[in-house]
């Protein structure tokens, strides 16, 4: 009787497990098979966006960081409550001072369970070098393989050039961020830059589709090529070898110094810019320098599975912490950035409108813009303008 008793348990939980696990298998599995997928593979990416949650809300990976971090996002949190975007943040702090990677593993666990995050600049203090940069390894562990950070010029804002309009699409996972250095003998480091055909391939797609979908005229790809005749050979080779998927659109390229002094010079002669990773560090800092500062641009980080939203110059702002005079507009655009991704567009575009009409027509501006206006000051005028304005949902 006790054997009768146990097969009929075992019959009854086989269906179970059966109902309750497929989905995660599935989802295994396609992440392998797109890992393995070549980018040739991959002519159309697109970041899915995570199924809704609880009633129609999303469940949202919030990563303060260090320096102003936390103050920027505590502004965020205000706002989408007072215009109540259905978005409920799982806030993870991550300890810059510690040297294990236990806070970087759970944080990185919960972007994969939410599918999206929101985060500040996340410190790396120790020098052991077994602890990687917490941001990189975000980045390579959900294989954000491209940074997109759209310069475009404010209005009535003090800055070296008006009218800006150039979107940086970046290589994300490759090049000198690869964290891979020695000490091959005492007193001489080696550090390898890492450029492959596949991660090429797919930034440069990205680039051509991005400007063919936004009805972008010319896609240029920077490169040092003349000195790294391998690696950034490589990495312009490809890219011109998917240009030709794109007859339309103009391709040319320019060395990476040469392009700092256009940049600073001429910035309107580019549009769609296609770079590896240290490139884009430096190209995305002077184009935002040149607008107004690191408090305005925000950046996106896609992969095939994930997104990751943050401000564009990725700077800590240690020194300004705790101030109150930290620009909040960069990660607030961070967050308009995640809403029209999760489908929120109506939530996007009021917080939009008042931010731009904050710091554009209403003149309040933090003193990186040139103002005298605190933090708060700023949050306080859009959430007056916001108290105007209904939103549905």
């Amino acid at each position: 009787m006790a054997l009768r008793l146990t097969q009929r348990l075992l019959q009854t939980q086989t269906p179970f497990l059966t109902r309750g696990y497929p989905m995660l298998v599935t989802k295994e599995k396609s992440e392998d098979v797109a890992h393995t997928k070549s980018s040739l593979q991959k002519k159309v990416t697109r970041t899915d966006i995570p199924s809704a949650q609880y009633g129609g809300r999303h469940a949202v990976t919030m990563l303060p960081g260090g320096g102003i971090g936390p103050e920027l996002m505590t502004y965020v949190r205000e706002i989408f409550s007072y215009c109540g975007a259905p978005i409920d943040f799982e806030v993870i702090d991550i300890d810059p001072s510690t040297e294990g990677n236990d806070d970087l593993d759970y944080a990185i666990m919960s972007i994969k369970r939410n599918g999206v995050a929101l985060k500040g600049n996340i410190e790396t203090k120790s020098q052991e070098l077994s602890d990687i940069s917490r941001n990189v390894a975000i980045r390579n562990e959900l294989d954000l393989y491209v940074n997109v950070v759209h310069c475009k010029s404010y209005p009535g804002i003090p800055a070296r050039h008006q009218d800006i309009d150039v979107v940086l699409i970046r290589q994300n996972t490759d090049g000198e961020y690869a964290m891979l250095e020695h000490e091959s003998v005492p007193g001489i480091v080696e550090s390898m830059k890492v450029v492959t055909v596949e991660n090429a391939e797919r930034v440069a797609r990205y680039a051509f589709e991005y400007a063919r979908q936004n009805n972008r005229k010319k896609v240029t790809t920077i490169h040092k090529a003349n000195i790294m005749k391998l690696s950034d050979g490589l990495f312009l080779e490809c890219a011109n070898r998917v240009h030709k998927d794109y007859p339309e659109l103009e391709h040319d390229n320019m060395i990476i110094d040469n392009t700092c002094m256009q940049a600073v010079s001429k910035p309107h002669q580019f549009d769609v810019m296609n770079m590896t990773n240290l490139y884009g560090t430096i190209v995305s800092n002077v184009l935002c320098g040149l607008m107004g500062g690191a408090g305005l641009i925000s950046g996106r980080n896609y992969g095939d599975h994930y997104a990751v939203f943050e401000p564009g110059t990725r700077n800590t702002g240690t020194a300004i912490a705790g101030k109150n005079i930290a620009n909040p507009v960069a990660m607030i655009n961070a967050s308009i950035d995640m809403l029209n991704h999760l489908g929120h567009k109506e939530h996007a575009n009021v917080i939009y409108e008042a931010t731009y009409q904050t710091i554009c027509n209403d003149a309040i501006r933090t003193p990186d813009l040139g103002g005298n206006h605190s933090s708060t000051d700023v949050v306080e005028n859009i959430l007056k303008i916001l108290s105007a304005k209904r939103v549905n949902w």
